[in-house]
């Protein structure tokens, strides 16, 4: 028996596993940042060694227990691994101050058009109706055949 092939060992697979299993694993994440609602997230890295291909990551609230909290889109595409690096403080600044920047664009253009809108809105209520029907025209038929109501 010159050449002997090499076999699986099905049992030393077994104990190798059980073996790795036994050793101790990181339980404690690495804090990685901060946003400016409070919450604070951590990381635990992958160890492929271990089978362990993705790393863990979370947060933890600002207040106890309220894990609905609303969280920012940079952080939550680092959470849901979307992105590798977590955002810096200046990406966190830049956005914040575009979105504020957005909502008082939007308020202007809401308050300049809002007037003109209500002056040409179609009107709500013609005489002899009652609110909730559907409006009726003078110039257009009830029905098909009918005449027109004027």
């Amino acid at each position: 028996m010159a050449g002997k092939k090499p076999t699986r060992d099905l049992l030393g697979i077994i104990w190798q596993n059980f073996w790795r299993s036994l050793q101790p694993r990181q339980f404690r994440g690495t804090y990685i940042g901060e946003d400016y609602f409070g919450n604070k997230y951590y990381e635990i890295p992958p160890n492929p060694s271990l089978g362990k291909r993705k790393p863990s990551r979370w947060f933890v609230p600002a207040e106890k227990d309220a894990f609905d909290q609303e969280l920012t889109a940079e952080w939550e595409a680092w959470l849901r691994g979307r992105r590798d690096d977590p955002p810096t403080r200046e990406e966190l600044v830049k956005n914040l101050q575009i979105m504020e920047l957005k909502k008082r664009n939007a308020a202007e253009l809401d308050a300049h058009y809002s007037k003109e809108k209500d002056a040409g809105a179609l009107p709500k209520q013609v005489e002899g109706e009652t609110i909730g029907t559907f409006p009726k025209y003078k110039e257009f038929e009830i029905s098909p055949g009918k005449k027109p109501l004027g």
